[in-house]
Parts: structure tokens; sequence; C-alpha cells
């Protein structure tokens, strides 16, 4: 009960939360077409992508992929791409080479240098593992074991003795490891240490059953383990618990406990980046994902702070109380640790004492709570699940603005923009492009971006795509378009909708990424696009007591749509007036009887904060049900008779596009009647034509079912179904 009144009450409480609907939706084509997306798919047919390593200084992006390696150059991701492969067995590679396969590679990897991957990456790669390296060492959180039983943070590679944690179910707990970075606590190397993202398993001693929490981890980059404890083993291991909820009524919070992602947000310094990540639920009642950000000063505050305690797994964690022994269990040896008396140049001098403690107390008992205590981001709407997060600041004429790019299952990213209101504790969201990266919904799995090169570099099971963080052009020709996509990257510079330069001429920027209001930003500027004749005529035709469609889809979902009519031969436009006849929906305008009366020139128009456009012009023509009754004449044998064109034409020719429309109009058991209804239709066409189009015709109506009784059909009553007998885009 108190589950569904939390859930109740969150569904209320974002309802203001922002519009989920992206402004813009870019295809899959689309992005290719205008040179915003490049797609690497190895050179192998199927790269098999596992990973991404986006090495800015050396100008290269290398992609982990099956038996592959590839190093790309960034500014031309498909362009001068090297390859390492190697098989998993040396028999196979000769067997290659005798079916025809290259030998030759650009780099390659020398046999003698190399070494196990025990500890090191997991045995199946379909297993979560997080991984960083750190003055030549590899730090690493995985399983290390073929059967995934022997989960642990690795060290190894470097000078020193390799070191991990125990094999100890208070330590991890099947954990699932999501993010490794180093995060220096100040300018004393001494002190700096690798944290560790991920979730795992607890079992609450009110409780049988296994609940999923998500933790931050850190061990110092100068442990060396313990002289008679801990030999090899981290001796500075500490964890505590993430928290990702949003309030609720009576205390009840609605948590977001999985974690999927974990984004650094680096400040000049490295000492305090801001850490973003993406939560997603694991309750059965409803589905949603969150982003949190958080503070290094309280990460740090919670590890300085209680260690949990608890007598037996029968009892409730609380705040241990006794005595902590000296050095604190997790500090570094450093020159911060060292007293007078008391001098410890590495975790082997630490007393047996503290190693126990640290052994014995790995959690801390104070959770790490996000920025103003709840998330910056919450989606609960979202058709698809959020997998992948990368975060940039952009400086925008009203300041600075996040810009966060989500990763989807489904092979597209959503960029985002959250606005921080009046209270600093509220913030907005707003979707400003969803862009389907990939052809097919694949999950992304895995982001890097290039705040230098203004590049995104996404992965999935198919392949590597670049993907340009912005295309301001692609929002409209008009200064009242550019404004209401309230892109921080882009402004309206005088003529066009162009990349926002802080440096810029002040006089000539229009962007309004807080409010999007056009009416303020673009006062000179023309807010209505009302130029009916600029709008190409589509010609459509519908039969008499028939359903008919007339599409218009707003290149925005958050503008509305309003339809206005002309009929002949008065020039005066009205707004169409809908009823249970004519409706009005997402994708058009529904005749569900189409009356003679209907017949005119059809505008589409959108309106948007105050911006009105028109998008679509479609004269509609209504067949009268006397003409189709003297277009299907039989004979009284009851064969069907090919007519000869008349003088002058029955209707207007139709475009080219006019097949289509027959397909829905027409529902008839003999071609033949339907061949010479296009005939009639078609009659002025040239001969070679006419055929042509008559035969796209019988082909597309082969597929078209079929009525019993040579009549045209009426709309389907379900709702489900929706008529397209004319349309226009």
């Amino acid at each position: 009960m108190w589950a569904a009144v939390s859930v109740c009450w969150l569904g209320a409480a974002l309802l203001a939360a922002g519009h989920s609907l992206p402004r813009l939706r870019l295809p899959y084509r689309e992005l290719l077409g205008t040179n915003r997306s490049v797609l690497f798919f190895g050179h192998r047919g199927s790269l098999g992508f596992r990973s991404l390593y986006l090495d800015e200084y050396r100008d290269r992006l290398f992609i982990g992929g099956k038996d592959v390696l590839y190093s790309l150059l960034l500014d031309r991701a498909s362009a001068d791409a090297k390859e390492i492969y190697w098989p998993p067995l040396p028999g196979q590679t000769e067997e290659c080479f005798r079916k025809g396969k290259d030998p030759g590679h650009t780099f390659s990897l020398d046999p003698a240098s190399v070494e196990t991957g025990r500890g090191r990456c997991p045995h199946e790669p379909s297993r979560t593992f997080a991984s960083t390296v750190i003055g030549g060492e590899l730090y690493a959180g995985l399983t290390a074991d073929f059967l995934g039983r022997d989960p642990g943070i690795f060290r190894s590679t470097g000078t020193r003795s390799a070191l991990r944690t125990e094999v100890d179910q208070r330590l991890l707990n099947d954990p699932k490891f999501v993010a490794a970075h180093l995060i220096p606590d100040n300018n004393d190397g001494d002190n700096d240490k690798a944290y560790f993202f991920f979730t795992e398993k607890v079992v609450e001693a009110d409780s049988k059953e296994h609940a999923i929490v998500s933790r931050v981890a850190r061990v110092c980059v100068n442990d060396a383990g313990g002289q008679r404890v801990l030999v090899n083993k981290w001796s500075t291991f500490n964890k505590a618990r993430l928290v990702c909820s949003v309030p609720g009524p009576g205390g009840i919070d609605t948590h977001f406990d999985e974690l999927e992602d974990v984004f650094l947000l680096r400040t000049k310094d490295g000492k305090s980046p801001e850490i973003y990540a993406l939560f997603s639920t694991i309750s059965h009642v409803f589905q949603g994902s969150a982003v949190c950000v958080y503070h290094m000063a309280d990460i740090r505050e919670v590890f300085n702070g209680p260690f949990a305690h608890r007598e037996s797994p029968h009892h409730q964690w609380d705040a241990y109380e006794g005595r902590v022994p000296y050095p604190r269990p997790g500090v570094c040896p450093s020159k911060t640790t060292n007293q007078p008396r008391r001098q410890y140049g590495t975790t082997k001098d630490f007393p047996d004492e503290v190693l126990h403690f640290a052994r014995a107390h790995p959690l801390m008992y104070k959770p790490v709570y996000p920025r103003h205590r709840q998330p910056l981001l919450v989606k609960t709407d979202l058709p698809h699940h959020l997998r992948q997060l990368v975060v940039d600041r952009v400086e925008a004429e009203d300041g600075q603005h996040d810009v966060l790019f989500l990763g989807t299952d489904a092979g597209s990213v959503l960029k985002v923009v959250v606005l921080q209101k009046t209270s600093l504790a509220t913030t907005e969201d707003v979707v400003l492009e969803e862009l389907q990266v990939f052809k097919v919904p694949v999950p992304i799995t895995q982001m890097e971006i290039s705040i230098k090169r203004q590049m995104l570099y996404v992965g999935s099971s198919l392949g590597v795509a670049q993907v340009r963080l912005h295309q301001c052009e692609s929002y409209g020709t008009a200064c009242a378009e550019c404004c209401l996509a309230r892109d921080p990257y882009c402004a309206w510079d005088g003529t066009a909708c162009t990349r926002y330069q802080p440096s810029g001429k002040r006089r000539y920027r229009r962007q309004d990424v807080r409010h999007g209001n056009p009416v303020h930003q673009c006062l000179d500027q023309n807010l209505t696009v009302d130029d009916y004749e600029s709008v190409e005529e589509k010609v459509l035709y519908g039969a008499e007591d028939n359903s008919t469609f007339l599409e218009c889809v707003p290149r925005s979902p958050q503008a509305s749509v309003q339809w206005f009519v002309q009929r002949p031969p008065n020039e005066q436009r009205d707004e169409v007036k809908t009823d249970e006849r004519i409706l009005q929906t997402e994708q058009g305008l529904l005749f569900r009887k189409l009356h003679r009366h209907d017949a005119g020139v059809y505008y589409c128009k959108t309106l948007e904060h105050g911006f009105t456009q028109m998008v679509a012009k479609m004269a509609l023509e209504v067949i009268a049900s006397e003409q189709l009754a003297h277009t299907f004449h039989r004979d009284r044998g009851d064969k069907p008779q090919r007519m000869p064109c008349p003088e002058p034409r029955l209707v207007p020719q139709a475009p080219k596009t006019w097949f289509k429309d027959i397909m829905h109009l027409i529902n008839s058991q003999n071609l033949q009647q339907v061949e010479e209804y296009c005939a009639r239709l078609w009659c002025s066409s040239r001969p070679h034509h006419r055929k042509s189009k008559l035969a796209q015709a019988k082909h597309a109506l082969a597929s078209v079912d079929v009525g019993k009784k040579g009549q045209m059909t009426k709309p389907h009553s379900g709702k489900n179904r929706m008529p397209r007998q004319a349309s226009a885009t």
C-alpha cells in the first residue's frame, strides 16, 4: 500500500518536472544524411563491440571488439583505422590464411609480452566490470573466476605486488561494477584514492530476501597490504551506500537503487569533480530512471564519519561507538597520517589492530546523499530504459547549463538540458533532441564525450558512432525556431541559427534557454511563418461517405496544431470545427464520413509559445457517390467493361502519389474494376505513363484486404485502426 501511495505521489510530483517529449526527433537516416553521425562497424563485417577508450592527447579512439582492437583518428573516425586482430587459438590463424584471409595488419601484439588476463578482465565478456589505469597500474573491479563467483577489486600490471579484496561477502556480495576513477584528496599524491561505483546485494536483519543497493568504495593508491594481516589484500578498503530517491509523504521515499552509469564532471584542480550517476528502479510497481549529482565533499565526509556495526546478521546496523584504532582504518600512509612519534611509510607498518578493524568494518554507517537530497532528473514515462550518461557544462547567454546525453536500450540518445529554477533545490528538464544513432533498437553500452571536438562517441553491439553534439541549423530558419529550441549550444546570429560563441557580438545573439520565449527574443523578427503560397500544395482525393485522413505531424511534438479550410469560391479561411464526424488526432485530421461540402483547401498550422508556422497545405477533392457508381458500371452479363476516357476528364489529374491513396480508398474483389477506375482518373496521362501507374496500383492492391462485394469499405469502428486514405507529410 505504501509503495502504491509513494508511486502515485511521485507521478503527481513529476507532472511539472519538464517536457518528456523531445522537441526534435532525428531518425537514423537523417543523422547520416546531414553528416551529423559517422558509423564504424569494423573491417570484418561484425565488430562485436565491447569497450571504448578516448585518448585526446594522442588524438585516438581505441575500440575493443571480439578478438580485435582498433585505433582510430578522432577527427576521422573511419579513416586510418589501425587494427590488432588475434584469434583464440593459433591453429585457427593458419586455417584463416589457407582460406584467403589477409595476414597483414598495421600494428600487432608482441607475443612475448602477452600476460594472463586473470584479475584484469572477466572470463565472460558479457559480465560487467570497471577499470582505470593509475600510474601504469591497472585497477579493476570484476569477477575473476570462470563461474563468476569470485568478485574483487584488483591491482596489477605494475612493479609492485598485486593486490585484491578478500573473498568475503561483507566486502562484496555479488557486485555489478559500473565505474572506476582516480580522485585525489589534495596536493599530496600519497593521499590519492581509487573510487569504485557498483551495486551489490544485501540482506537485512528483518528480511530473508536480497535487496539491491548502490555503493561507492575506495582504496588508497599507495596501499601495499598488511605485513601479517591482509597480506596482498587491500588494507584501506571502505564502502558506503549511494542514495538516489525522491522524498515522499510520511517519510516514504521512492528509491532508484540500480546503478547504471557514472560520469565525472571534472574541475580544474581535479580534486572535487561533480559525480553524475544514472539509476533505474528495480520495483515491480513502476519503471523509471533518475540522475543524481554528488559532491566529493559529501562523499569524503561519509568516509570520515562513523563505521557501521552490528553484532550478528540477525541484528540491525548501527553506528560503531567503540574506540577506533590509530591510524584510522581507510586512511593512506602520508604526511597527513604521520605524527612525530608515529611514522607510517607504508600500510605494512600499520598495527595489526588497525587491519583487523578494517577487515571487520568495511561499511560506513551514513549513506551519501545527492545534492539537495533529491534527483536532478527523474523520468518515469519513457518508452525505453536509460543505460548510459555523459554530461557537458555549456556556457550560454544566461549562464552555465548542464546538458545530459542519455543512451537508451533502443539505440537512441536523448539530449537533455537541466535548468535551475528560482529555488536552487528545484529544476526543470527539457528534452532537446532524440537522436536515433543506430538503425535497429540495440542497447547503447558505452558513451564517451570529447568537449574539445564537440563529439559524442557511442558504442553498441553493432558498432561505434561518432555524433556531433549539436547541429543548430536543424532547428529551422527563423529566429523564433532557434529560440524555441532552448539549446544552450545554439543562438540566432541575425541571419541563421548557429553555434553560440561567448565571445561573439552580443547585439546579434538571440537565445532564451530558460524560457524559450520568442516573443521577447525575436520581436523585430518574423514570429509568423504564414506564407500560404510558399507551402507546397498536395492534391488528395476522398470518396463520399467514406473515411479520409489528412496527415500533419508537427516537427516539434511540443507544438499544438490548428486546421483551417478554404472552400471555393470563398477566399476566407475558416478554422475547422471538429465533432463526432471530424476528429483531430495527434497525426492529423480524420473524417469518419466524408461529405461533399468537405471539399476545399486545408491548411495545417502549428503554434508554439506564440510562434505560428504553416507546415502543410492540402487540396481535398471529394468524389461523389454517383461518379463511383458510374465508374463501376457493369453490363447485363456482369462483365466488366473498359470505358474510353471522356473529354473533359472526370476529375483533375492526380499527382504521382495518387495510387497510394487509391490503395486505402478501394477494397475490391475484382482488380479489373480497379484498373478501370484508375484509368478514368488518370485518363489524360500519356499511354506509357498510365500503364506504369496502373501496374503500380495493381501491384499494391494485391496486398490489400479484399471485400466480398467489390465495394469501397467503411472505416473500422475500433480505436486502434486509423484509415489513411489521404495523407500528406
